[in-house]
């Protein structure tokens, strides 16, 4: 198995586009970017929009060879509805949050203008909640909605395993690092060799993210450490908006040492730079914050 990161915070935009490659099967996961249309109070930096336009032609060109295109929940970094619509939903399986039931009303509204235009030109479109669908050896499995962060204000998301006969993968799509208990459940059954993690929301500590929550999250982490122990972990996504990210994260590095599991950013893990635009955006614009 083939786990190729296309766009992530670590690599500059709002993104946790995915391409998995099998024996069997290629599917993008979450295939959209996007960048914050504010962050101190400033707008996109020319630099992140540039990016921005070379992150979607890298989606586009990598989703042409996919059989499978999955949706896990309709924030703009994760879907679009205008887009590279036809390259990259054209002909192909679709499968995604279901736009009905267990979704609040933002991401309802935007699931009915994306599916709108997508049911004309998919081959077929399927929802994936709690749902196991198999391609070949290739079998996909969707947890059973969890939301989006602490609590259901900015909806839910559906993680998903993919295993076939040689390795396993899971995507925890934003579940902001599990502050929830009953969030990493899915990903300790499926116990995954290779797991992302979209990382809690450092950056807005004190804001919208709780001491608590942030503790329950490294707590959870850890659990994924030592009970499944994954070969890899990926930590991006909301957590690659903070500059300081490491700090929180020491001792958990140490554990995942000792138990062998590799911990690495997006970036990191495709052996590229670091490239945090949206948290330095300050310094982009000439300002200190």
């Amino acid at each position: 198995m083939k786990i190729n990161p296309i766009c992530f915070d670590s690599m500059g935009v709002r993104s946790m586009a995915t391409l998995v490659e099998t024996r069997d099967l290629k599917l993008m996961i979450d295939p959209a970017a996007a960048v914050a249309p504010r962050r101190y109070g400033l707008p996109p930096h020319p630099k992140e929009l540039s990016l921005l336009e070379e992150c979607w032609e890298r989606i586009a060109s990598a989703a042409e060879e996919c059989e499978v295109i999955v949706v896990t929940h309709y924030h703009y970094d994760h879907h679009s509805s205008t887009r590279f619509l036809e390259e990259i939903y054209g002909g192909r399986i679709i499968i995604v949050k279901d736009p009905e039931n267990m979704i609040n009303f933002s991401q309802r509204r935007r699931a009915s203008v994306f599916l709108d235009k997508i049911r004309p030109i998919a081959s077929r479109v399927m929802v994936a909640d709690g749902k196991e669908y198999l391609f070949g050896g290739t079998r996909l499995e969707f947890s059973n909605p969890v939301p989006h962060g602490p609590d259901s204000q900015l909806g839910y998301v559906v993680e998903l395993s993919v295993k076939d006969s040689a390795d396993s993968f899971l995507f925890t799509s934003d579940v902001q690092g599990f502050p929830l208990d009953y969030q990493v459940r899915f990903v300790i059954g499926k116990r995954p060799g290779t797991i992302y993690i979209d990382g809690p929301s450092t950056y807005m500590l004190g804001l919208n993210l709780t001491e608590e929550q942030l503790e329950a999250s490294m707590r959870n982490i850890r659990r994924i450490i030592s009970q499944v122990s994954p070969s890899i972990m990926i930590l991006d996504h909301h957590l690659l908006r903070d500059l300081e990210w490491r700090k929180y994260f020491g001792e958990l590095y140490e554990e995942a040492e000792k138990t062998g599991v590799a911990l690495r950013s997006a970036a990191e893990y495709m052996c590229i730079e670091v490239n945090q635009l949206e948290a330095l955006r300050s310094l982009l614009h000439g300002l200190r914050v």
